[in-house]
């Protein structure tokens, strides 16, 4: 009887994990032999890696990465695109979001930008931090249809909060004066405070002109180059190669 209080009153306190470590543990004749310290502290971790788990799904799931499931463990070394070990390896401690610096994917199509970009907010929500991924394009309507509905504040807060937004398939295709406007009040929104990663089959070198007005362009571009790491991806398509993994 006093078994089932102690179930009922983990679960009314909601210590899932302790709940379900303290279920393990009467059904383990061998854990009884353990010291009442030892056995509390394995219930205590177990609470701790459920509810890591839980903010890792909550932080998922609210980054919406385009590829789920991407992971840097994943990348695939083999093909000549310019990817260096060392430098994703520094890249998924995540130092560089720490630091509010930027990070600029530029490639052909199918050098695996998509999946990179991904591999690196699956990597920033391990480590606790809030992710968000968008394709530009996409990004700027619901933009446009916020500013319609009366929800483009919250829409512009929850996109500066974010600690590392992820801004793929940028000068996918031309811009209006008013997705310029769109797109530089977001990134004034986060520069110095936030980290940003962009993501583009365009050169950098390219962006001002794809830009196509000098003064936001200039004001853009000073902001998102400033302490950005800039690894160009090259080679040839990766899909060629029936590759999943790929933008």
């Amino acid at each position: 009887m006093l078994t089932q209080q102690t179930l009922d009153k983990l679960h009314t306190l909601r210590l899932y994990g302790m709940l379900q470590g303290f279920e393990q543990q009467l059904g383990q004749p061998e854990a009884h032999e353990l010291a009442f310290e030892e056995r509390f502290a394995l219930l205590l971790d177990r609470e701790l890696l459920v509810r890591d788990n839980r903010r890792l799904a909550r932080l998922l799931k609210a980054a919406r990465l385009r590829i789920g499931n991407a992971c840097i463990e994943d990348i695939d070394y083999r093909h000549a695109r310019g990817l260096k070990r060392a430098q994703i390896a520094q890249l998924g401690g995540g130092q560089w979001i720490y630091q509010k610096h930027n990070l600029l994917l530029t490639g052909p199509t199918g050098t695996g930008k998509t999946y990179l970009a991904c591999a690196l907010g699956n990597q920033a929500c391990r480590q606790r931090l809030a992710t968000r991924y968008f394709r530009v394009p996409r990004l700027l309507e619901q933009i446009a249809v916020a500013r319609g509905d009366g929800s483009y504040p919250r829409l512009m807060k929850q996109i500066a909060s974010a600690d590392l937004l992820i801004l793929d398939d940028l000068a996918i295709a031309p811009l209006t004066g008013s997705q310029r406007n769109d797109l530089m009040e977001l990134i004034e929104d986060r520069h110095g405070l936030r980290s940003t990663l962009v993501a583009s089959q365009l050169p950098v070198e390219r962006w001002h002109d794809y830009l196509a007005d000098p003064t936001l362009a200039d004001a853009i571009l000073d902001r998102l180059l400033h302490n950005a790491h800039r690894p160009p991806l090259k080679g040839a398509s990766m899909r060629k190669n029936d590759e999943p993994k790929l933008d």
